[in-house]
C-alpha cells in the first residue's frame, strides 16, 4: 500500500517486506541503517529464543524496526493530510521517523531475556544505551543533516522523555513499536494471536490537547477504539500463548542462568553484554570459559551452552497458574532478588534429588501489558483521557486486565532432569515474606 510523504519529494530506496510489502526508505534512513551499529540488528531475533519453539521465530531486529519506520511514515502522513502537523515543530515531525527506526538500537543479544537479570549484571534497560549507538559517527553524522540536535530529540523520542506532540507515536500505550511487533511476530510464529487492524487505526490517530494541561498529544478518535481494544487482546493473546509459552521461558531462563554464571565468574563484564550480536555473544562466552578450571566457568562451556545450542531445555516440574499465588509474597520478590530465588532453586532441587544449579523458578512479569494512558475524541468533541481502568462501553477490556494478566502469568519450576514437584511443596514457601523465606532457607539448607 502506497501512502503520501510528509515530506518534500526525493528519491527513495526500496525494501521488500513480507508483512507491508514495499517499504521506502529516504537517503537519511539508507545512511543509517549502512551503520555497522544498524546492521548489528540483522543478527538479533526479535523473539529471542522463541526459535527454539517457533522454527519461523527468525526475525530480528533489523526487519522489526524497518517495519516501525514505515508505519511512523504512514501515520506522519495521514496527520499531514488533514492538517494536524502544522501545529507541531517541523524538525520533530522530520526525526520521528528515524526515532522509530532507531528504538531498538540499545538492544542486548537474544533480545528482552537478558533486562529480566538484576542491575548487578546487567547495565540497564536496552533504551539507557541509546545515546551511546547514536554518538557513533556514521549514526550521528546523518542524523545531524537533518538538525543539528537530531539525535538528541531523537534519544528523548526513544526514552519517552520528550516534550514533543508526537511522543506517543515512539513511546506509549499506542506507539508503533507495539502495532508492529505484534503483526509480525504472529506472522512469523504462524499463530493467529497478533492481528490488529492497523489500517483504522493509524487513521485515526489524531492530535488532541489533554484538558487539564493544555498540552498536545497523540490520540485517537472514538471510531478507532474496537481496532485499539483488537491491539489489547492480540497483546495479551501473544503473552499467554508465544511469549510465555512454557518452552520459550525454559529456553530463557537456561539463557539467564548462563549468562549469570558467565558474569558472576568473570568470563564476562557486564558492560561487554552492550553492542553484542545473539551468536557473537555466545562465541565469546564459550571462548572465554572454554579451558578454565573454576566451576563457574565449566558449567558456562560444559553444560550451558552446550544445553542451550542441544535444545536439551529445563523440563517441567511444576506449574502454578497465577491466579493461585496472586498477592502472595512472592510476587514481590522474585523479580528483584536473584540471591533469595537462587535460595529457592537450590532447597527445590535438594527436594528433587538435584543438585545445585539443575532447577531453575520463573514467574514472568509485565505489569502494564494492558496498560494505557491515552486521550480519545469522543463522537460529540469532548476530550477524554483513557486508563487503565477503561471506560464502559468505549474500551471495555482493560477492566478485565488484572484478571486478563494472572490468567497469563504462570509459575513454574524447571528441572535439567524429569521430575514432578507437588504443589504444597512450593506454595508454603510462596507465602512467607521475603525475609522468613530467606531465614528458612537458610536454616534448612544442606552444609556445603
Amino acid at each position: 500500500m502506497r501512502h503520501s510523504d510528509p515530506v518534500p519529494p526525493q528519491e527513495f530506496e526500496v525494501v521488500r517486506d513480507p508483512l507491508w510489502n514495499t517499504i521506502r526508505l529516504d537517503p537519511t534512513a539508507v545512511r543509517v541503517i549502512d551503520t555497522p551499529e544498524f546492521q548489528r540488528l540483522r543478527h538479533i531475533r526479535q523473539l529471542g529464543l522463541a526459535y527454539l519453539v517457533y522454527p519461523g521465530a527468525t526475525h530480528t531486529r533489523f526487519d522489526h524496526a524497518l517495519g516501525v519506520y514505515h508505519l511512523a511514515r504512514w501515520a506522519l502522513s495521514l496527520l499531514a493530510e488533514r492538517g494536524e502537523l502544522e501545529r507541531v515543530d517541523p524538525v520533530d515531525c522530520r526525526v520521528v521517523p528515524y526515532a522509530a527506526l532507531l528504538h531498538d538500537i540499545g538492544h542486548y543479544p537474544f533480545s528482552h531475556a537478558l533486562e529480566e537479570l538484576d542491575e548487578a549484571r546487567v547495565p540497564g534497560h536496552h533504551e539507557e544505551h541509546t545515546g551511546h549507538f547514536l554518538a557513533a559517527p556514521g549514526i550521528r553524522a546523518a542524523l545531524e543533516e537533518v538538525s543539528p540536535d537530531a539525535p538528541a530529540r531523537i534519544e528523548a523520542l526513544i526514552r519517552g522523555r520528550s516534550d514533543s506532540p508526537l511522543q506517543g507515536l515512539v513511546s506509549g500505550s499506542l506507539d508503533l513499536d507495539k502495532i508492529e511487533y505484534l503483526r509480525r511476530d504472529a506472522r512469523f510464529c504462524g499463530v493467529p494471536y497478533g492481528e490488529v487492524d492497523v489500517d483504522r487505526l493509524l487513521h485515526a490517530l489524531t492530535l488532541l490537547r489533554d484538558p487539564e494541561s493544555g498540552l498536545l498529544e497523540v490520540g485517537i478518535h472514538e471510531k478507532g477504539s474496537s481496532a485499539l481494544e483488537s491491539l489489547l487482546f492480540a497483546k495479551y493473546q501473544m503473552f499467554r500463548n508465544v511469549y510465555w509459552h512454557h518452552a520459550v521461558r525454559a529456553a530463557t531462563v537456561l539463557y539467564k542462568r548462563l549468562v549469570q554464571e558467565a558474569v558472576d565468574a568473570d568470563v564476562v563484564r557486564p558492560a561487554e553484554l552492550v553492542g553484542k550480536s545473539d551468536e557473537q555473544f555466545l562465541a565469546l562466552l564459550e571462548a572465554r570459559s572454554t579451558g578454565r578450571d573454576d566451576p563457574g566457568a565449566r558449567r558456562v562451556a560444559g553444560l550451558w551452552i552446550p544445553a542451550l545450542r542441544g535444545r536439551r531445555l529445563p523440563k517441567r516440574a511444576l506449574e502454578l497458574p497465577g491466579d493461585e499465588i496472586r498477592d502472595l509474597p512472592v510476587d514481590g520478590w522474585i523479580a528483584r532478588d536473584s540471591e533469595l530465588r537462587r535460595m529457592l532453586e537450590d532447597h527445590l532441587a535438594a527436594q528433587l534429588g538435584l543438585g545445585t544449579g539443575e532447577v531453575f523458578v520463573d514467574y514472568p512479569e509485565k505489569p502494564q501489558m494492558m496498560g494505557l494512558d491515552l486521550l480519545v475524541l469522543r463522537r460529540g468533541g469532548a476530550v477524554q483521557r483513557l486508563t487503565g481502568g477503561g471506560t464502559a462501553g468505549l474500551i471495555d477490556l482493560p477492566r478485565v486486565s488484572d484478571e486478563l494478566y494472572h490468567t497469563a502469568r504462570v509459575f513454574r519450576v524447571f528441572a535439567s532432569e524429569r521430575r514432578e514437584l507437588p504443589p504444597e511443596a512450593v506454595l508454603p514457601l510462596l507465602s512467607l515474606p521475603s525475609a522468613e523465606l530467606r531465614d528458612h532457607l537458610a536454616a534448612t539448607a544442606s552444609p556445603s
